[in-house]
């Protein structure tokens, strides 16, 4: 298991906000969502976990209601420790790798869909997409250098 630490954050609160996230890549592109409320930040896609509710249950759950596909074989990619780009607090983001049983599309709380390489100029991932996801996937071959 991977983990990635990030500091510098200003807030200061107890417990990191707890997000669970799937890397979808197709052809060497990545699948990233941005939200209504900053439509031109862009994520992976998940969100947090409901009470009592498991990494891989809020991964489906997330995923059918926001892109109306079920997340297919979810697999750990790494966890990342961050500040989440919308809330600007510390973020435990679980990542993991998945395919999608279905054609996505925007729903819910989305605004927009791309499928990116990650070198878009206009472009404006989430920083521990940018700084973390982008770059682990890439060593493995999944995305181009």
């Amino acid at each position: 298991m991977e983990q990635v630490h990030v500091t510098g954050s200003s807030s200061v609160r107890s417990e990191p906000l707890v997000v669970v996230a799937a890397a979808v890549v197709r052809d060497g592109r990545l699948l990233v969502v941005s939200k209504k409320a900053a439509p031109e930040i862009f994520y992976l896609p998940g969100g947090k976990p409901d009470a009592d509710e498991g990494a891989q249950e809020t991964l489906v759950r997330e995923f059918e209601e926001e892109l109306g596909v079920r997340p297919l074989d979810p697999r750990f990619l790494v966890d990342v420790e961050a500040v989440a780009a919308l809330e600007g607090v510390p973020m435990r983001m679980t990542v993991f790798r998945a395919r999608l049983g279905g054609t996505p599309f925007p729903a819910a709380e989305l605004a927009r869909m791309r499928w990116v390489s990650g070198h878009e100029e206009d472009l404006h991932l989430a920083p521990a997409v940018r700084d973390h996801v982008l770059p682990l996937l890439r060593q493995q071959g999944v995305l181009a250098a």
